[in-house]
């Protein structure tokens, strides 16, 4: 027993002192290029070191508690965040389970059997019994030594693997938050949309009725009430059709929101929602601002430590193992020194043959580390694509809003020219039917262009990870 101690003793020492090899290549994050600074800046400035998004709530920069409300609902109610929430919590289970590679695995076992062995059964003792009791209670312990960082490397896989999951987690996060927010602002743009278009109901009909009573004084002709009677008309169709565009958002508010689409409403309102300064940094903070490029880095470096799992499959592994428990063929005295039982010993297994599984499965280790890193390159490019974008349209919108409200300025003030020049019977209704048209749509793009300009800064906003960063 003493020699038996002494070779598992030393059979142990000399593997954990072998017990640091690893056979993953080192990690090397792909190469992306970055510009010094982005194209599409102005008007927006460069971050200062203490210029940051809210770290989180950072919808709070358009300053809108209404908006602030939402934005906690959905964090707390949304049923599409709950689910990623649950997939996080299964990585998480899943790397402890691997993590527990790391130790022995101890097992108790404990049985009473009452047994018969056949009359023929081969090579039976004449002596012994065709039925017998046996007893037995023992403790097993077994552990796998690391030799070639196989388990170290399934480990540090599953770990990469769960902090991408974690990443993925507030990606989900922030695309729910970004899109509840866009909605919010285009139920917002509706509002005016339709307090506009009902004004010009209000106005239309007015003009509907001036029409009529100088159709009825002889001084304008039946063509004039039916260019007023359709404009009329299709400004109330206008009014219902931006009403339908409301409940749509509503209702998909509701949904982020998780809550009844039947029971939840919204109050109009007309208020401006401010636009928000949202610091851009320069492009090389992206890379450390945006969760959906922390989850690609850590899915390569997930891949990457499966190739060192994939290569130890070639070499040797070595299990320690023993045993010990008391058994017996009797219920009494079972727990007694002469009814002790163990064993103690390591075993090692190396595959000699398997027709080139093991090279195919470190190829196709291979093949998924390539993959991965292109995804990464992907991501990050798509990443500086959609802060460029999202940079250039608020740029130009802001530029196309200027023009826009001279415009609808200048509109405006023709039709109250055509209206003057039509009630002094100088011009023809024709000329006020032109006017209100462009006076209409001149407002209404203007509107939209608020909308869109807002809508750009969240997408901005999320492009930029919104208050997001790997320290987190």
């Amino acid at each position: 027993m003493r020699i038996a101690k002494t070779a598992a003793a030393a059979t142990l020492g000399l593997a954990f002192t072998i017990n640091g090899c690893s056979m993953a290549p080192p990690l090397k994050t792909p190469e992306v290029a970055i510009a010094q600074s982005y194209k599409e800046t102005a008007p927006w400035m460069v971050a200062q070191p203490a210029d940051e998004l809210p770290r989180g709530a950072w919808w709070k920069l358009y300053g809108d508690a209404e908006l602030d409300a939402l934005e906690t609902r959905l964090i707390d109610n949304s049923p599409d965040l709950a689910a990623a929430i649950a997939h996080h919590a299964q990585a998480e289970g899943y790397t402890t389970q691997l993590r527990s590679g790391l130790f022995p695995t101890v097992d108790a076992a404990a049985s009473a059997q009452r047994n018969r062995q056949s009359d023929r059964r081969p090579l039976r003792g004449a002596a012994g019994p065709s039925e017998y009791s046996a007893y037995s209670i023992g403790v097993q312990a077994s552990y796998e030594v690391d030799l070639w960082g196989r388990v170290r490397n399934l480990v540090e896989s599953g770990t990469a693997a769960e902090q991408a999951s974690k990443a993925d987690l507030e990606s989900m996060r922030l695309s729910l938050q970004a899109e509840l927010a866009q909605n919010y602002i285009a139920l917002r743009g509706v509002d005016q949309q339709i307090a506009l278009l009902r004004d010009t109901v209000t106005a239309y009909q007015k003009t509907l009725e001036l029409t009529k009573l100088r159709h009825d004084g002889g001084i304008a002709p039946g063509l004039d009430v039916a260019r007023a009677q359709t404009q009329y008309a299709e400004a109330q169709s206008q009014v219902e059709q931006a009403r339908a565009r409301r409940a749509l958002a509503e209702h998909a508010i509701a949904a982020l929101v998780g809550a009844s689409v039947s029971e939840f409403a919204i109050a109009p309102r007309l208020d401006n929602i401010a636009m928000p300064s949202i610091p851009v940094g320069v492009p090389s903070t992206l890379l450390q601002r945006r969760p959906d490029i922390a989850a690609a880095q850590r899915r390569v470096a997930s891949a990457n430590a499966s190739i060192g799992v994939a290569k130890a499959a070639f070499f040797p592994s070595l299990t320690l193992s023993g045993v010990l428990g008391f058994q017996s063929s009797s219920a009494s005295n079972w727990l007694a020194a002469p009814n002790t039982f163990w064993a103690i010993g390591p075993a090692v297994l190396l595959n000699l043959f398997d027709a080139g599984k093991r090279k195919a499965q470190v190829a196709q280790a291979q093949a998924v580390l390539d993959e991965t890193s292109a995804q990464y390159r992907g991501i990050v490019i798509g990443a500086f694509q959609q802060v460029e974008d999202n940079l250039a349209l608020l740029n130009h919108y802001r530029a196309a809003a200027e023009s826009q409200q001279s415009a609808a300025a200048a509109a405006s003030q023709s039709l109250e020219f055509a209206m003057n020049r039509y009630r002094e019977g100088a011009a023809s209704y024709l000329e006020v039917t032109t006017a209100q048209t462009t006076a209409l749509q001149t407002q209404r793009t203007l509107l939209d262009l608020n909308t869109s300009r807002l809508q750009a800064s969240v997408q901005l906003i999320r492009a930029l990870g919104g208050g997001w960063s790997a320290d987190s």
